[in-house]
């Protein structure tokens, strides 16, 4: 089994980071124009800014097809100097959304994507195969931008369910909304950056339940904030994977149901509950994330 624990404890202790910070104005950073978004950049980086802040608009944009909602949104494109400034995770390179608006993304190559690459001679040759096809730089590399640029778009799920008033009942349901709509997303409108939505995830998965001490759906509740990060990093892993199946077998019609589901129904739900209402109101596959897990 590949030991992928370094690459994602360094990734979970980032997506678990607090989340807040306060209204702060931004003299020493370039303000990108011709958006509906709000954006600001480091300068020097206009043209990879124009590249991020557009694939965020298209996705408001179709997203708000399927669900008639547009959340509020400014994008930071950063360097390392101004993400010390700025961003709210310490560690470099890692996309997150800490307030309720601003969402924060590397402007260049680091070496926190890079760790992520496994070695490449302990992989089968089927999955080395795939990594390197769906890792390889312009000048023949290997690093995780592809994959993280494409993992902002799951914290713009995170801005569509807590301003859209979205009662999320469980904290993997949370999680698994977000990864639903960046699949979708993806699989409608740019399908050829699929391979690097779904290489890492299901390189995880394949790796097995091994030396992880929770692996239930009950488990990720009770422990979700003190969980040790490598175990968390597998369930956020195995959610991406069940998002794939959720959308290839429903297809945009699945997050929209869940969507509505989700804004209507206010209620807390026991497990009983939950799993009935999944079942019988949104997608049958969607039900057995929380029956079959």
């Amino acid at each position: 089994m590949i030991k992928t624990g370094k690459y994602l404890s360094i990734l979970v202790i980032c997506l678990l980071a607090f989340r807040h910070a306060n209204a702060q104005s931004y003299p020493d950073l370039q303000e990108l124009k011709g958006f509906s978004i709000k954006a600001y950049y480091s300068a020097g980086n206009a043209e990879r800014a124009k590249i991020i802040v557009a694939r965020c608009e298209r996705t408001i944009n179709y997203v708000k097809t399927l669900v008639g909602f547009t959340p509020t949104v400014s994008v930071f494109i950063l360097n390392p100097e101004h993400w010390k400034k700025y961003a709210s995770f310490p560690v470099y390179g890692m996309p997150h959304y800490p307030d309720n608006e601003r969402l924060f993304i590397a402007s260049e190559d680091n070496a926190f994507w890079k760790s992520f690459i496994p070695p490449i001679d302990q992989l089968s040759p089927e999955m080395a195969t795939r990594v390197k096809n769906s890792y390889k730089t312009a000048d023949g590399k290997l690093s995780m931008m592809a994959f993280f640029d494409l993992l902002a778009l799951h914290e713009l799920g995170h801005a569509f369910h807590q301003q859209g008033g979205l009662t999320m009942q469980r904290l993997w349901m949370q999680e698994l909304f977000c990864n639903i709509m960046l699949h979708t997303y993806i699989a409608e409108k740019e399908p050829a950056n699929l391979p690097a939505l779904e290489t890492f995830p299901e390189m995880v998965v394949a790796g097995g339940t091994t030396g992880y001490q929770y692996t239930t759906l009950a488990g990720f509740e009770k422990i979700y904030d003190k969980m040790d990060p490598k175990n968390y990093g597998w369930y956020q892993c195995r959610l991406h994977v069940a998002g794939k199946h959720i959308y290839n077998a429903g297809g945009p019609n699945a997050f929209i149901k869940l969507w509505n589901g989700l804004k209507e129904h206010k209620e807390q739900m026991t497990d009983e509950q939950f799993a009935s209402f999944l079942n019988k109101n949104v997608d049958r596959e969607l039900g057995k994330v929380q029956t079959d897990w």
